[in-house]
């Protein structure tokens, strides 16, 4: 993908990568330390990340394409340079949205009681149903502390990696844009 609409494609998808990495950033550190939103914000997450994760090359492709377009400066160097690592930030932060997301799912699997058979007639002379927790198999320890803790140590780190490194490559885009482009005083109007 080269062009929208006659713009080039990676300075219309950079907008999308520049909102939602640092969102799926900033939700996977939400919902990794705080348990009511882990229960209804982890799915959404974890296909946002999905999302991201296959933008960031989209953007980088059309970033690439568009860098053979343009006057080759220090600044578009630095630039491209650095947009290059987003897939670096982007995998971690959608890695751990998924564990998030999984380990949530598998505790509200391991936790959901389960109706046994009918127990027999009471003293009333009806049935009653037994609910009783079913344990299932788990692969990423949903219960357990020290692994929450460990996961939301690590969502935190990769969502501040993420934010930090959105901001060196946009910062950077801006600068090999726009530096030297413009004046810090408004242009004469022409007819008045």
């Amino acid at each position: 993908m080269s062009t929208i609409d006659g713009l080039p494609a990676h300075i219309l998808l950079v907008h999308a990568i520049v909102v939602l990495l640092p969102l799926n950033a900033l939700l996977l550190a939400v919902s990794a330390i705080w348990r009511q939103a882990r229960r209804r914000l982890a799915g959404a997450n974890a296909l946002l990340a999905v999302v991201v994760v296959t933008l960031v090359p989209i953007t980088t492709d059309a970033g690439e394409w568009l860098e053979r377009r343009v006057p080759r400066t220090d600044l578009l160097r630095a630039h491209t340079e650095l947009g290059d690592t987003a897939l670096f930030v982007a995998l971690p932060v959608a890695v751990l949205a998924l564990v998030v997301w999984w380990r949530q799912r598998e505790n509200a699997i391991a936790t959901q009681p389960a109706e046994s058979d009918v127990d027999g007639p009471t003293a009333g002379g009806t049935a009653t149903m037994a609910r009783t927790a079913v344990r299932r198999r788990t692969f990423l320890a949903p219960a357990s502390k020290t692994v929450t803790t460990v996961i939301a140590v690590l969502a935190v780190l990769a969502a501040g990696a993420a934010c930090y490194q959105v901001y060196r490559i946009g910062d950077s885009g801006a600068q090999a844009s726009w530096q030297g482009k413009f004046s810090s005083e408004p242009a004469p109007r022409g007819g008045h």
